[in-house]
């Protein structure tokens, strides 16, 4: 879910400026996953430059405080969104803790990170989802820690419906800075894609497991 149209534009032409994200829809990337995709996304190079790393930080917290009340905890998701994620924190003057993918195969063999609570409220920061998936298995980690989650916000989102689904039927609220949709719209708009290009990327988000065959 968006929650300002423009803080989403300003996002996605954030993002392509700095070539975190990257369209070719005419020479597809090849995900871990297999899928061919138009797009590749690495939102880990915001933190890079100060300038784009504060804007996201400050919406980020602006939306929080609009959103939720204010939270004990912000959590960041590990590897990528534990940075952003510590920026916010430090930014809204509450804890911070981050979430690994799994536990620890040693020491106190946590999968939560930092000192943490029970039943104390959190909001979690993600830096990119997908299918959400892997998103969604922090949540499950923070509730098994005994965390009341209050949602989660995310700098990008592909959108794709199985995400929502994937959200939905966990009751997880997503925000997110930006999305796929305002991502073609603010691409179209400063020329990083040609007008008959689109077609494409539409094609993609719609279907992208198959849609690489198509072009076999």
């Amino acid at each position: 879910m968006i929650q300002n149209k423009q803080v989403a534009l300003k996002t996605a032409e954030s993002l392509l400026q700095i070539k975190a994200i990257k369209l070719q829809p005419e020479k597809p990337f090849t995900w871990a996953s297999g899928w061919k995709s138009p797009i590749y996304c690495d939102n880990r190079l915001t933190l890079s430059f100060p300038t784009i790393r504060n804007f996201l930080k400050i919406e980020f917290a602006k939306q929080i405080q609009e959103i939720y009340p204010k939270p004990d905890y912000i959590a960041g998701v590990a590897t990528g969104a534990i940075a952003i994620g510590m920026l916010v924190a430090e930014y809204m003057g509450v804890p911070f803790i981050y979430v690994r993918d799994k536990a620890k195969g040693h020491g106190r063999q946590n999968q939560v990170e930092g000192f943490f609570e029970s039943g104390s409220s959190v909001v979690v920061i993600e830096d990119l989802v997908s299918t959400g998936g892997s998103s969604l298995k922090a949540v499950n980690a923070l509730k098994e820690a005994g965390a009341q989650v209050l949602g989660m916000l995310a700098i990008f989102t592909y959108d794709f419906q199985i995400a929502r689904d994937n959200f939905e039927k966990v009751d997880v609220r997503l925000n997110t800075l930006s999305d796929y949709h305002h991502l073609l719209e603010q691409a179209e708009a400063q020329g990083y894609i040609l007008p008959d290009q689109l077609d494409l990327l539409r094609e993609w988000r719609e279907d992208p497991s198959s849609w690489g065959q198509k072009l076999l």
